[in-house]
């Protein structure tokens, strides 16, 4: 099993701090240099290379770059921007871009722009040029890059989209900067992996109610909450009841099923985690959300009861995880826009609860500022019902006692190893036990 640890992401701002903090700018400029013609020396074969070097650092590494292949016999071109035309470039057959790194605030000019659009295959250092380091957003154009090389610790545009896809392969090389300024950079944002958190260990003298009681409330249309219901057994949790309003009798030997209102069983101690809204409806959804906040409840609200409260984010404050995808979120906090880390954040933080925010790069964000980027999840993941195990999953660990932020992340990483095992083909149905498989190997060590 590939297991990602959860290392530090550093903005540009973080790592110019990191960089001033270590001092010798001229060692670490030779050293990213050097570890660029050592990743292109792995991947290519010796070719007609121009490096288009900006005004800072990124240049400065590109000129060491261009140094050490043209040491090692092969053509090289160290071209300024200022002097670069775009039928120079387009004769290159390997493109360096050492133009401006990951800092760039602006937008590319559209003469900048033109040049790389002229490259037929590209390096970039640290991030293609054009792209927002920090978010991960085009800032007008950016190229594609085959190999991106960066130092240090990754940055967000290298797992945010569109950055993502536009850095290519990316290798996170070492310049010798000391593990240790991160004690004063202080970084707040992580990459998700099992490094981050623990899962919880049943005790040996336990029983069911130790590992957590969980109730699903159902709608009409159960089929979402019993998905949820199916993760958060298989997860862990000790009992887990599916509540409805109309009676039916499940197909899954083991799910129990209550028709009993919600005020009473509300009135239960031991019932202390509710998923609330997959497959809920509009209707029920608000007013039931509302009720298990008054009751103190530990509350995963996904689905229904994130659209309930349209425009009204004040009305999921008293809930521990919410997990929308990208419509959700925006009918509850307005458009994501292109900066989808401090969305993220920032709707943590009105609401007082862990926000996942669900997709290719799932993003989660506790009140506090922490955050982690999640970035193991394969395409096939996105099909209907899996939202649901994810929101199951999460309820599955909180009743189990971890805390909301590192229970949200563990299940995010857990669903998309779990999803990267089965292939191409998935149904949500197909998650549950692949999920137990890889709490049972995370518990064996």
């Amino acid at each position: 099993m590939a297991i990602y640890f959860m290392q530090e992401i550093l903005t540009p701002s973080e790592m110019a701090q990191a960089d001033r903090l270590a001092g010798n700018a001229s060692a670490l400029i030779e050293a990213a240099g050097r570890a660029v013609a050592r990743a292109i020396f792995k991947r290519y074969r010796p070719c007609r290379v121009s490096v288009l070097t900006g005004p800072g650092n990124n240049g400065a590494d590109g000129v060491v770059a261009a140094r050490h292949l043209a040491q090692a016999g092969w053509p090289v071109d160290c071209i300024p921007i200022k002097m670069a035309t775009a039928a120079t470039v387009k004769r290159a057959e390997l493109v360096i871009d050492a133009v401006f790194g990951a800092g760039l605030s602006r937008d590319l000019s559209t003469e900048l722009a033109n040049l790389l659009r002229a490259a037929n295959r590209l390096v970039a250092i640290d991030v293609p040029s054009g792209l927002d380091g920090a978010t991960g957003a085009i800032r007008g154009f950016a190229p594609q890059a085959e190999l991106t090389v960066t130092f240090f610790r990754l940055k967000p545009a290298h797992l945010l989209y569109p950055g993502r896809a536009l850095c290519g392969e990316v290798q996170l090389c070492d310049i010798g900067l000391p593990d240790s300024v991160l004690a004063e950079v202080a970084p707040k944002l992580w990459r998700n992996g099992p490094g981050g958190w623990r899962l919880p260990q049943r005790k040996a003298d336990g029983h069911k109610y130790s590992a957590g009681d969980i109730t699903v409330l159902s709608g009409t249309m159960n089929g979402a909450a019993r998905l949820a219901s199916a993760a958060a057994r298989r997860c862990g949790g000790g009992m887990v009841t599916l509540a409805t309003e109309q009676m039916f009798t499940p197909t899954e030997t083991g799910l129990i099923v209550r028709d009993t209102p919600l005020a009473e069983l509300l009135q239960d101690p031991r019932r202390k985690v509710w998923v609330c809204g997959p497959g809920l409806g509009l209707a029920k959804a608000g007013d039931k959300l509302a009720a298990l906040i008054a009751a103190h409840k530990t509350i995963v609200a996904d689905a229904d009861a994130l659209t309930a409260c349209a425009d009204a984010p004040e009305r999921l404050r008293g809930v521990a995880v919410i997990t929308p995808h990208s419509g959700e979120f925006s009918r509850v906090f307005g458009e994501i826009g292109p900066d989808k880390l401090t969305a993220v954040r920032a709707a943590a933080a009105s609401t007082n609860a862990v926000t996942v925010l669900k997709g290719a790069d799932t993003i989660i964000a506790a009140p506090d500022g922490r955050a982690a980027i999640n970035d193991n999840a394969p395409p096939w993941l996105a099909t209907g019902g899996t939202g649901d195990i994810l929101s199951g999953t999460i309820a599955a660990l909180l009743a189990q006692g971890m805390p909301a932020f590192d229970a949200a992340c563990a299940a995010v990483w857990l669903n998309g190893e779990a999803a990267s095992r089965i292939g191409q083909g998935l149904i949500a149905e197909d998650l549950p036990e692949a999920l137990a498989t890889i709490i049972a190997e995370l518990a064996a060590g």
